[in-house]
């Protein structure tokens, strides 16, 4: 199945260039926010992937990675389930600081879920980053530290957002279109 940019989506939401502008933006951010000290990035996986990817090679500060992995969507274009941590990180929080990055926070849960997760681990510090914020869709009270983009109530895809694992490789971010949103 080839993926056809005109027919897939309704709009194109955000360039590749706008994209990588903003990320290099928030980079900047990060460092300004952590002031020199090693960070700790924990990337939301599957989503976060290529947003992380493109962010850590920006900052210019020590840092280490490690990737938690949560799902809520399955193959629906709106959470089906409270979220689940399938994976953990592996390295040791305990007195550092760390950067949950993400790349959507709509409902809020997922986002707070992992903070509360890491919270447990007696970090130094916990801050949040994220690609797209939905605020329309904020089920708990929850704002991300770092936001990319503020986006309407409208399903995304692109550079790591997906439906049913597609779309994920696009460079742009776009709005899916409705005959598009099932599998």
């Amino acid at each position: 199945m080839e993926f056809d940019l005109q027919k897939d989506l309704k709009s194109v939401l955000f360039s590749a260039e706008e994209i990588q502008a903003r990320v290099k933006q928030l980079a900047q951010e990060v460092e300004e926010t952590c002031a020199g000290d090693e960070v700790t990035v924990i990337s939301i996986i599957n989503g976060a992937m290529i947003f992380t990817a493109d962010l850590i090679r920006r900052i210019r500060l020590p840092l280490r990675l490690d990737c938690i992995r949560a799902s809520s969507y399955g193959d629906e274009t709106r959470p089906t389930h409270a979220p689940k941590l399938l994976d953990s990180v592996r390295l040791d929080v305990e007195g550092r600081h760390v950067l949950l990055v993400d790349d959507i926070l709509d409902t809020g849960n997922t986002l707070k879920t992992v903070r509360d997760e890491m919270l447990e681990r007696n970090p130094a510090s916990v801050r949040t980053c994220v690609l797209l914020d939905k605020k329309a869709r904020r089920a708990v009270e929850f704002e991300a530290d770092l936001v990319g983009f503020v986006i309407p109530d409208e399903f995304v895809v692109g550079y790591g957002l997906d439906f049913a694992e597609r779309y994920r490789h696009l460079p742009c971010i776009g709005i899916l279109k409705e005959e598009n949103q099932s599998v």
